[in-house]
């Protein structure tokens, strides 16, 4: 009988966490993108954390959650402007333990408590399907070029529920 995972938690980011969470992108672009994404394009997402100094600034200019299972990082996802999911990145090795719903439901109440009345992700092709049965739609399909390579994704929303006070029906 194998041991169980300790349940995965959540923190604010951390200046010293920027080489470890690029390391998750990288993992989580290289490996879990490649039925949607060329290997082109894959290395051309990836280098986005070439400058380790450059992503901790983006990290710590957003609101930056960091989710850990035991000592360590395992995922992370960035809310910019109160009302957009930037970022939402789980290492291969935690995907399918609920590392990404719990990071995703507390941006939601983040982004709701904030007074937003929406939120809005740039889906990866990948990531598309995760955000879909949450609750978001497809709005627009987008292309952006990423080191002379084009990625493709879709602008989803989700219109978040009531800002009523906890136990209050909406």
């Amino acid at each position: 009988m194998g041991q169980a995972l300790p349940k995965p938690a959540l923190r604010p980011f951390l200046a010293e966490d920027a080489p470890v969470l690029a390391a998750i992108f990288a993992a989580s672009v290289e490996a879990l993108t490649g039925d949607d994404y060329s290997e082109a394009q894959q290395q051309a997402w990836a280098s986005a954390v070439d400058d380790e100094e450059e992503f901790g600034k983006r990290l710590a200019s957003e609101l930056t959650l960091v989710a850990t299972q035991g000592n360590s990082q395992v995922g992370f996802a960035a809310l910019k402007g109160g009302d957009h999911i930037d970022m939402l990145y789980v290492h291969p090795s935690a995907v399918g333990q609920g590392v990404a719903a719990m990071l995703c439901d507390a941006l939601e109440k983040l982004a709701g408590g904030r007074g937003a009345k929406s939120l809005t992700v740039d889906a990866s092709d990948n990531a598309h399907e995760f955000f879909l049965k949450r609750g978001y739609v497809g709005k627009q399909r987008n292309t952006i070029t990423v080191n002379g390579e084009w990625l493709a994704n879709t602008t989803m929303q989700k219109t978040l529920a009531g800002n009523a006070a906890p136990g209050v029906p909406t």
